[in-house]
Formats: C-alpha cells, structure tokens, sequence
C-alpha cells in the first residue's frame, strides 16, 4: 500500500498518543463484552462470565496491551506491514486457529475507544487514516488463512 506523507503523520502522530497498557485492556474487554462468542479463545483467562469480571481480569489487561504492541509493530512497519506480521499471521492461523473475522471485531472496537479517548481530535479525516491502516494491518494479519 502506498502512504502519503500526511496519511503517515495521521498514524504515527495518532498512535504517539497511545498508552498501549491504557487503551489496550479497555478496548479487548470491549470485544469480549460485545461479541461473547470471542471468549473461546480464551478459556484459561478465568472468570469471563460478566462485564465486571472482564473489565477487571488481568490476563485480558495483559492480552489487550500484548494486542497494542503488535498494533505499534505495524505503526513501526507502515512499508511492510505484511512481512512484520508473517509470525503474527501463522501463529493466529496454524496454532491458534483464530477466526479472522475476529481481527475485524477488533479494530473496531479499537477505533471506538480511540474516538472516545480523543474526542473531537478523532476527526472523520484522522478516521478515515486510521480506518485504512486498520485495513492493511488486518490484511497482513489474515493473509495466511487465504
């Protein structure tokens, strides 16, 4: 994919402003809140049986920030992102067996916290940037189930 100078400083100054151990936690909770089906992946995470219990639980803490560090590889990798994800992709593919339409569930649910943290600063512009960036990296994230 072809960036342009604006569309890189969109994402790397948007991504700058994110504390992955802050915004990662909220917005995994939030996929396993929304789409409960996502829990079986991840049966030795505990309680996950209300709200409260995922909010609070440290090992979906822990996997949300282990999720924004490979959201950040790719921030890092905007010109190969498909190559910095190769591992990432057959480890979700093979050993994991992930649905990728569950990577889509959750940029989404990133995209919301972002546009919640930020405000107004989320403009329809930065989110059309970030929509693309999204797009690529679950592409890249994806691309060995295809």
């Amino acid at each position: 994919v072809e960036w342009s100078s604006s569309e890189r400083s969109t994402i790397t100054s948007l991504w700058g402003k994110v504390i992955p151990a802050e915004i990662g936690p909220v917005a995994f909770a939030r996929v396993l809140i929304v789409y409960p089906w996502t829990q079986r992946y991840f049966g030795n995470f505990g309680d996950l049986s209300n709200i409260a219990a995922i909010s609070g639980n440290a090992k979906v803490a822990a996997h949300g920030k282990v999720v924004l560090d490979g959201v950040d590889k790719a921030v890092k990798n905007l010109d190969n992102i498909k190559g910095a994800y190769t591992s990432l992709s057959l480890l979700h593919s093979e050993k994991l067996n992930v649905d990728p339409d569950n990577f889509k569930l959750l940029g989404d649910c990133l995209t919301i916290v972002l546009a919640t943290k930020f405000g107004a600063e989320f403009t329809p512009k930065v989110q059309a940037v970030w929509q693309k960036f999204l797009i690529v990296l679950i592409h890249a994230l994806s691309r060995q189930y295809f």
